[in-house]
């Protein structure tokens, strides 16, 4: 008999334990999607002047318009898109009208075409603010022979660039070629994947009600006299 409360003691905690991950990553699941769906809106949402997405902080995704003038320099970030294969992400630096010099991440392009220089003209450019965090102990240094970076660095693509380390990652830019295509920014690339771990939690309780009821059916079976 003892054995028997001990089995059906194990199996009953063993079962809150995975339930109740399960619906704490279906409460994630909710919290998740809810985060989504306000970044979606604030992404698409009317662009807003730098300087207002910039104070009193640093608004991440907000949309804005700038105008001014790119700077003739020019990083190369090596990437990859499913489609295509590998390409480069251009980034350039770019001073508006109010004196703020920022980086523009204009698009990509395939790596065989060569980078075109930039308008100097005075351009109307519309995108959203980024803080990628793409870089760590595990990325490589830029190549700056061949200008090729790895990772978005802000910090250090602003120090190389000679601007302050913030990001636009270019929506549109109306009449102009930069010769690449837009990035644009969404929320494809936040990891949403509390469905799965909740169906895995789930499942796991129903495997260890099943191998409890089990053990405690072997456990209750009268053993057989020779």
């Amino acid at each position: 008999m003892g054995r028997l409360w001990f089995l059906l003691t194990i199996g009953l905690i063993g079962t809150v334990i995975l339930v109740s991950l399960g619906v704490w990553q279906v409460q994630r699941l909710a919290w998740k999607q809810g985060m989504l769906a306000r970044i979606e809106a604030q992404i698409s949402a009317d662009p807003v002047p730098l300087a207002e997405a910039l104070d009193p902080e640093f608004r991440r995704y907000a949309p804005v318009e700038i105008t001014g003038r790119f700077g003739q320099s020019h990083i190369r970030m090596l990437a990859s898109r499913k489609t295509t294969g590998a390409v480069y992400r251009i980034i350039r630096p770019f001073r508006t009208d109010d004196g703020a010099s920022i980086l523009i991440d204009t698009g990509w392009q395939v790596q065989a075409r060569d980078v075109v220089d930039a308008p100097q003209t005075r351009l109307t450019l519309t995108g959203n603010l980024d803080a990628p965090q793409e870089a760590d102990g595990f990325t490589p240094d830029p190549d700056t022979k061949g200008n090729i970076w790895f990772a978005r660095d802000v910090p250090a693509m602003a120090a190389a660039l000679g601007t302050d380390p913030v990001l636009v990652v270019l929506r549109d830019a109306p009449e102009t070629d930069l010769g690449v295509t837009p990035w644009p920014v969404d929320s494809a690339g936040i990891p949403n994947d509390h469905l799965q771990y909740a169906i895995t939690w789930f499942s796991l309780a129903v495997i260890w009600v099943g191998m409890t009821l089990y053990f405690l059916r072997r456990t209750r079976r009268p053993v057989a006299k020779g």
